[in-house]
């Protein structure tokens, strides 16, 4: 038993936290759709910052942000555990990574509402 366990418990934290970045690092610099969404990161920001956008409605772009690159993880990640477990093809593993990447659709397209309704109406 750990003689300091408050000690422990920030320790395990810390640990955590440096596997949840590495797995972003991970998604982030191999994966080509995920650099896009942040180039088009920039571009919002920008154009949010350029259009003087609301509190509330950077709320919005940000929550909107937030789930596409939720997704697009999720998704590489559903891809990775599949080529894993099946190097060769397999029906249900590609169903799999299909509804994978529709949520990334479902996702970004959820994005471009809220873009449209902050920056055009």
């Amino acid at each position: 038993m750990d003689p300091d366990p408050n000690r422990s418990f920030l320790y395990k934290r810390l640990k955590s936290l440096k596997y949840a970045l590495r797995g972003f690092s991970g998604v982030a610099f191999t994966q080509p759709n995920f650099i896009i969404h942040i180039l088009a990161i920039g571009v919002v920001f920008f154009v949010g910052y350029f259009m003087k956008i609301s509190p509330v409605e950077w709320g919005l772009v940000v929550m909107a942000i937030g789930m596409v690159l939720m997704a697009e993880i999720f998704n590489t990640a559903i891809e990775w555990i599949g080529d894993m477990v099946s190097p060769e093809y397999n029906d249900k593993i590609k169903w799999a990574k299909d509804a994978a990447a529709g949520g990334v659709l479902v996702a970004a397209g959820t994005a471009i509402l809220i873009a449209i309704l902050v920056f055009i109406l």
